[in-house]
């Protein structure tokens, strides 16, 4: 009987190698429409978003904003690092850095000033003719005002220390209502500030003091009309018992008779 013949079938793939190339090809190009799609969405974001998200891909830890001494706000332990008489001008150099930082605020650099005093860091929220911070004659804060108040909360509320906040106006006399003047309105405006900045990064106990002077505190006496005395103060106060030894400058705190006199907020308590 003969031997059946042997059949043996092959099956060729026309696929080969590259079978898969097109997944590859299909992948970068979902890629590509996915960042196409994220620039459309970050060009139509305001501001605050884009700057959240570029500081995010700077700094993904977050360290870079803190303010203090090599690991400004914090330290090893995870407890806030102190702020005293020998770094404070750190503190300074770190919230100027910062402000020059944001563009938004670049126009309003001339009008901050940050001064180490014998009472601590004071920071000066300067007032010009057209009204920086606040509107004119009013204790509300305008665009400017809450952007940069938001922000130097955002970084004093890394350090343990306790803030003052003051309010000045200029000599002219206040030209609204008969029963409210410069003494109200600069302590309004001391309010509205600590208000906002409590809203924005500071704890609950770290303002020590909110004080309306009026305009008995004036930045310019040669000039008691000039913009720049309206303004509000912040100060970073030293720690208990760290005050540097030099003498107390007009600016660096009340007069036992000042006290007083205008009470903790600045107000005579007859009023």
């Amino acid at each position: 009987m003969p031997t059946p013949p042997i059949i043996i079938k092959k099956k060729v793939s026309h696929g080969g190698h590259h079978g898969g190339a097109w997944k590859v090809a299909y992948a970068d190009f979902v890629t590509a429409m996915m960042a196409l799609f994220i620039v459309l969405w970050l060009m139509n974001t305001s501001k605050p978003v884009q700057e959240a998200i570029s500081g995010y891909f700077r700094d993904p830890a977050g360290t870079a904003k803190k303010v203090g001494m090599d690991q400004p706000g914090s330290s090893g332990s995870g407890q806030k690092a102190q702020v005293t008489k020998q770094n404070m001008a750190d503190l300074k150099e770190q919230l100027e850095k910062r402000i020059q930082s944001i563009t938004d605020l670049e126009k309003l650099r001339k009008n901050i000033e940050m001064t180490v005093t014998a009472e601590g860091l004071r920071i000066e929220l300067l007032e010009s003719d057209k009204g920086t911070f606040f509107n004119s004659g009013s204790p509300k804060l305008n665009q400017s005002g809450q952007e940069m108040l938001a922000l130097l909360a955002e970084q004093l509320g890394q350090v343990p220390n306790h803030l003052s906040i003051e309010g000045h106006t200029d000599a002219k006399p206040y030209g609204g209502r008969s029963n409210y003047g410069n003494w109200e309105l600069s302590a309004d405006r001391a309010n509205a500030a600590r208000r906002l900045m409590a809203q924005s990064g500071l704890r609950a106990d770290q303002v020590a003091q909110v004080r309306g002077f009026a305009d008995q505190r004036l930045r310019n006496s040669k000039d008691p009309l000039e913009a720049s005395n309206r303004r509000v103060s912040i100060i970073v106060q030293y720690l208990a018992g760290d005050s540097p030894d030099t003498p107390d400058s007009k600016e660096a705190g009340e007069s036992p008779k000042e006290t007083e006199e205008h009470g903790s907020s600045g107000k005579p308590n007859h009023e």
